[in-house]
């Protein structure tokens, strides 16, 4: 099976209130329940926000650490899944779910598999 990344993009900004949240979460646990029971699931994250990242930038044989996101954007990645699916088809179908969970754009792309 071929890995795939599902990558949650979640507008800047505070979170929604504790109770539109909640509702979201719980029907992202539920795919999630449903990646395990079918075998997909590999793992997932969250991340804190966009501006807690530190960038570092290779140049001039020196390395530049820059505080924030990589790009400047209204939106940055809020997590990921990573899931094992047949196909392409099977992880957009899998994307599509978490799609309308977390009621985010997902991104999915596959992974590049290891060549020994």
């Amino acid at each position: 099976m071929k890995h795939y990344m599902l990558t949650v993009y979640q507008p800047d900004g505070p979170a929604p209130c504790p109770e539109h949240l909640e509702a979201i979460m719980r029907d992202v646990q539920a795919v999630n329940d449903d990646l395990r029971a079918a075998g997909a699931w590999v793992f997932a994250a969250g991340l804190h926000e966009a501006s807690t990242a530190t960038v570092l930038r290779p140049g001039d044989g020196e390395v530049l650490t820059t505080d924030g996101p990589f790009t400047e954007g209204k939106e940055h990645m809020g997590g990921f899944t990573l899931i094992q699916a047949e196909d392409l088809d099977a992880a957009l179908g899998w994307g599509r779910r978490l799609a309308e969970a977390t009621t985010l754009p997902i991104e999915v792309r596959p992974v590049q598999e290891r060549v020994d």
